[in-house]
């Protein structure tokens, strides 16, 4: 299995940009689809963003399309989410996730996830 630790989360006010980051380690994370996920307390967690393994296919919740852009560097095992124009309603626990499915595109549900990541607070204060 893949082990996830995400960081980069903090307090931003409105109309600013966070850098979200995902190291892995134990495998390499050129075998998965990665996704970030988010979770507000008393919602359910949401997709955000993934990436396919080559990074050629991309595919983001349309509340942050636009805003928020996900990478990948195999050769570093990282993933990232860079996100500019935060809103208040950004304000989240978020996760990375790995997904080993044999699929060329990524998949937004979250029991196609495998593993996941401890998470990392981003506050957005209006």
């Amino acid at each position: 299995q893949v082990q996830l630790v995400e960081s980069g989360g903090g307090l931003v006010q409105a109309g600013g940009s966070l850098r979200l980051s995902c190291a892995a380690s134990g495998r390499t994370v050129s075998l998965y689809i990665m996704g970030w996920f988010r979770q507000a307390p008393g919602k359910e967690r949401e997709f955000v963003a993934g990436i396919n393994r080559s990074g050629g296919n991309t595919d983001y919740a349309d509340s942050v399309k636009g805003r928020f852009t996900i990478s990948r560097d195999n050769a570093k095992n990282t993933v990232s989410l860079q996100m500019n124009s935060l809103k208040p309603e950004d304000t989240a626990v978020y996760f990375c996730a790995a997904d080993r499915g044999l699929y060329a595109t990524v998949r937004r549900k979250t029991e196609f996830y495998d593993n996941w990541g401890q998470g990392t607070q981003v506050t957005v204060s209006s």
